[in-house]
C-alpha cells in the first residue's frame, strides 16, 4: 500500500488455487485472505473476486472437459454453480476472514443472468448464516454485455458493480483479446464498450450502488478522464500505475470529463475516442 492505494479493488483469488497439485482447503484460503486484510490500514476495503478459472486459466486438479469455445463455456461463477462445494468452501473462508474486522467485499465473476447471481448469493448467504457473520457487501463483475444491458435489474439486487473491461471488451466486440491478429482491435475505448459502462453506472447510481472499473483501461491515461466523466466511482489499477493515475485525477475537471465522455459516446470508433484525449508527452 506504499504507492498510495486506498484498498484492494480486485483480489484475484485464483492465485490461491494456482501452482498447486490439489485445491487449497478452507483453512488455507482463510489464512491468505486474513493475512491480506491485515496488511491493509483499518477501514480500507478488500474486494475479493471468487474463483475465476476455466477458459484460459485451467487447474490440473479441476478437470473441465475440452470445449470448442472455452471463453463461452464453463468458467468463472459457472464452475462454482456447477460444483457448489468449491463456492461454499471459498465463501466460508472469506467470511471467516471478515470476522477479523476487515472491510470485506465479495464479487462473483462471469455473471450473465440474474439467476446466476441469485444462485451464487444464496450459497454465500447460507454459509454466512451458518457462521453467524454480519452481512458484507456482495457484488458482481460486469464483463458480459447482458449484465450491462439489464443493469437496472441487477442493480436492484447487488451491492456494487465492478466492470471488468478486458472481458467486457472482447465479448462486446466478439474478438479474442489474445488473438494474434485481432488483439490490436480489442480496445476498451470503443464507443460500444463505453456505452455499456455508461448504462451500468446510470443503473447503479439510480439504486444507490457504486461502480468500480478493474480492467486494463483503469490504468490507461487516455481512459481515465472518460471513466471519471461517465461517473465511475472507483478505479482498481495496477500497482505501478497508482501514483500516476491519482496525480492525473487531481488535475481533472469533472465538468470537462463529463463533456469528453459525452463526445466519446457519440464517436464512431475507438480511434476517434482516443483522438479526443491526446497522450500527455510530459
Amino acid at each position: 500500500m506504499t504507492k498510495g492505494a486506498e484498498g484492494v479493488g480486485l483480489l484475484r483469488s485464483e492465485f490461491v488455487f494456482l501452482g498447486r497439485t490439489k485445491a487449497p482447503t478452507e483453512d488455507d484460503q482463510a489464512e491468505v485472505y486474513t493475512d491480506i486484510s491485515n496488511a491493509l490500514k483499518p477501514g480500507q476495503p478488500l474486494v475479493i473476486r471468487t474463483l475465476d478459472v476455466g477458459g484460459d486459466k485451467p487447474l490440473p486438479y479441476l478437470p473441465i472437459p475440452a470445449e470448442e469455445n472455452p471463453f463461452l463455456g464453463e468458467r468463472g461463477i459457472r464452475i462454482g454453480l456447477d460444483r457448489p462445494e468449491i463456492l461454499r468452501d471459498q465463501s466460508r473462508a472469506i467470511l471467516r476472514a471478515a470476522q477479523g474486522g476487515a472491510k470485506m467485499h465479495v464479487m462473483f465473476p462471469m455473471i450473465a443472468t440474474i439467476e446466476d447471481f441469485r444462485f451464487a448469493k444464496q450459497i454465500f448467504e447460507e454459509e454466512r448464516v451458518k457462521l453467524g457473520v454480519d452481512p458484507i457487501p456482495v457484488g458482481i463483475m460486469v464483463e458480459v454485455p447482458s449484465v450491462a444491458v439489464c443493469a437496472d435489474a441487477f442493480a436492484a439486487e447487488v451491492d456494487f458493480f465492478s466492470v471488468g473491461t478486458n472481458d467486457l471488451t472482447q465479448y462486446t466486440l466478439a474478438m479474442d483479446r489474445g488473438h494474434p491478429k485481432l488483439a490490436p482491435q480489442v480496445d476498451g475505448l470503443n464507443p460500444a464498450v463505453l456505452g455499456l459502462i455508461a448504462m451500468a453506472v446510470k443503473a447503479a447510481h439510480k439504486h444507490g450502488r457504486w461502480v468500480g472499473v478493474c480492467g486494463g483501461i483503469g490504468s490507461d491515461p487516455q481512459a481515465v478522464p472518460l471513466l471519471v466523466g461517465l461517473g465511475v466511482d472507483e478505479l482498481s489499477v495496477s500497482i505501478p500505475a497508482i501514483p500516476a493515475v491519482k496525480a492525473q485525477i487531481r488535475k481533472l475537471s469533472k465538468a470537462q470529463c463529463e463533456e469528453l465522455a459525452e463526445k466519446a459516446l457519440r464517436a464512431a470508433s475507438a480511434a476517434d475516442v482516443r483522438a479526443l484525449v491526446p497522450v500527455d508527452e510530459n
